[in-house]
């Protein structure tokens, strides 16, 4: 009897969910700890990290074209006792921003067969002059372009790296919920089993006493072997799922870390947490500005049109206007700044040259005009593919809503006639077989309820992310 009273109570026992299962003794990681610790230590996220680094690299090669050079030449010829020549140049460029070049030089040439035109004086021959396009060049110039451009590269790094990292943050949360699901699942089955032993041994004392038919034990010990074959099962799944997120655990160190035997997922998140539809239009309006996908498409667009620029830009006529002051020595000389000395002291150039039919130049344009369709287009396909995303996971957000209410509707009604007939089974008015069936029946009602709760859980990651912004949940 008192064997008897032990099932009786373990059996009314069984209807409590896995939820509310976690010992005093378990050490319970929620969904948000896993964020932090993946966020703070992952190769992953370090690795998305170096994105902006490299950016910045990047731009600070793009703007080595602004430089200043510093040049030297030195050649000298003798031959059969005589000094041919000895030619020393020197300058320094700077090229501005806005287009012109400035140009410091100084040069000292001498020998018996120099070239006349390359004669100096004693001292050398100093100049300082600019350089001015006034045609290609004028507006915007290969190196202009090439910095602007650069200059988005940053904000294209933190969309890669804001992209990197909810790819990333979303595989953690489907590892994390499968946890929780197959934790439940075991913890669902060891209650059953247990439940299962207790009754055949009361099966077996009935059955000694003649209150039963001996065919009631192997009945009985069936149920046990069956639910000691789903627990086994249930622990395989369970323990890859713990591997599955502790894949995702790392050290300050870079070593991964593992997850503490008394370790146990957290149910918060999977709780019902109504979205309505003002909320889901304010959630794709964010993602709208916020999405790295369109983030991306936008700054390739703006890089685009800094590129067709350039390109307009190669179709006027090359036409560059060089003016160099000249003066003896190397030091500045207050009557070189004078305006006669200006007139009688210089070396002036101007060049000119257009290609006669500009194919390469209009072919380019044209491609980058088309380069920039592309790209609109693209942008209008990703908003579209996000906003159905968005109303996806929404739908499904709704919908599983709806069927936990049900489901859990259903559990209580398992549960009810579990225990209905238990109270039939002790007036004779039932078998061990039907017993079996009902429990078999809440513990499928009861898997499916943790099954709804972890899509549940699932959604909502897949909501955030088809927003664009796994952090901010």
């Amino acid at each position: 009897m008192i064997v008897l009273l032990v099932w009786l109570f373990s059996a009314a026992g069984m209807a409590t969910t896995a939820y509310a299962r976690q010992s005093d003794t378990l050490q319970v990681l929620t969904m948000h700890e896993l964020y932090r610790r993946v966020l703070a230590n992952h190769p992953v996220t370090a690795q998305a990290a170096l994105f902006s680094e490299q950016a910045d690299q990047e731009l600070r090669m793009a703007r080595g074209r602004l430089d200043p050079v510093l040049s030297t030449k030195y050649s000298e010829k003798e031959y059969g006792g005589k000094e041919y020549y000895s030619y020393w140049d020197n300058s320094l460029r700077l090229p501005l921003w806005f287009g012109p070049e400035l140009k410091l030089g100084y040069e000292r040439n001498q020998g018996q067969y120099i070239n006349p035109e390359y004669t100096t004086p004693a001292d050398g021959l100093s100049y300082a002059g600019i350089s001015i396009p006034l045609g290609q060049g004028l507006l915007t110039d290969e190196r202009r372009a090439t910095i602007r451009q650069a200059q988005l590269l940053p904000r294209m790094a933190e969309a890669d790296r804001l992209k990197l990292v909810n790819k990333l943050l979303l595989e953690v949360a489907k590892d994390y919920w499968d946890w929780l699901y197959y934790y439940n699942e075991v913890q669902l089955y060891r209650e059953a089993l247990e439940l299962a032993n207790i009754r055949a041994k009361a099966v077996n004392e009935r059955a000694r006493q003649g209150d039963l038919a001996a065919i009631d034990t192997v009945e009985a010990r069936t149920e046990a072997l069956n639910r000691q074959v789903l627990l086994s099962q249930a622990l395989q799944e369970y323990n890859n799922s713990k591997l599955r997120v502790e894949r995702h655990l790392w050290g300050e160190d870079n070593q991964p870390l593992m997850l503490p035997t008394t370790a146990a997922p957290s149910t918060n998140g999977t709780e019902i947490a109504p979205l309505s539809q003002e909320q889901l239009q304010e959630l794709l309006a964010q993602a709208k500005l916020n999405h790295p996908e369109l983030i991306k498409l936008d700054l390739k667009g703006q890089q685009l049109e800094v590129e067709r620029r350039f390109a307009a830009d190669k179709l006027k006529p090359k036409l560059n206007l060089e003016y160099n002051l000249l003066q003896e020595d190397f030091y500045l000389n207050r009557e070189a700044l004078q305006t006669p000395y200006m007139r009688e002291n210089y070396k002036l150039g101007v060049s000119f040259s257009q290609p006669i039919f500009l194919r390469q130049e209009r072919g380019k344009l044209q491609l980058t005009k088309l380069k920039q369709q592309e790209n609109s287009l693209q942008v209008t396909q990703t908003t579209r593919e996000i906003e159905n995303a968005l109303q996806t996971a929404f739908n499904e957000w709704v919908a599983l809503e709806e069927q936990i209410a049900m489901q859990e509707q259903m559990v209580a009604n398992a549960r009810t006639l579990q225990q209905g007939e238990q109270i039939k089974f002790q007036s004779g008015e039932s078998s061990l077989f039907l017993i079996n069936s009902r429990e078999q029946k809440l513990l499928e009602s009861e898997l499916k309820l943790f099954n709804l709760r972890t899509k549940y859980a699932k959604t909502k990651a897949l909501l955030y992310w088809s927003a664009g912004n796994m952090q901010e949940r």
